[in-house]
């Protein structure tokens, strides 16, 4: 068992708390989902637009949301 594993395994409210702010980011995260996707395919077609380069990695962002909500949550419940 790592040194991560046994610091997570006394803070299990954290998870069960933040778990609805997760399934908002969840669905953001599908959202950027999405984004990237037309982003991408535009920047096939268009492949000067510099902003489409912009869009895809807010998209990227939002997608990695959900894991970097719970990480928060976790961290905020003491030991």
């Amino acid at each position: 068992m790592s040194s991560d594993e046994e610091f997570c395994e006394c803070r299990p409210l954290g998870f069960f708390l933040g778990l609805p702010f997760a399934f908002l980011s969840l669905i953001l995260s599908l959202l950027g989902a999405i984004i990237w996707l037309l982003g991408s395919i535009l920047n096939c077609f268009c492949p000067c637009c510099i902003c489409c380069t912009g869009l895809i990695n807010v998209a990227v962002s939002l997608v990695k949301l959900p894991v970097q909500v719970l990480r928060w949550f976790i961290d905020q419940i003491p030991c």
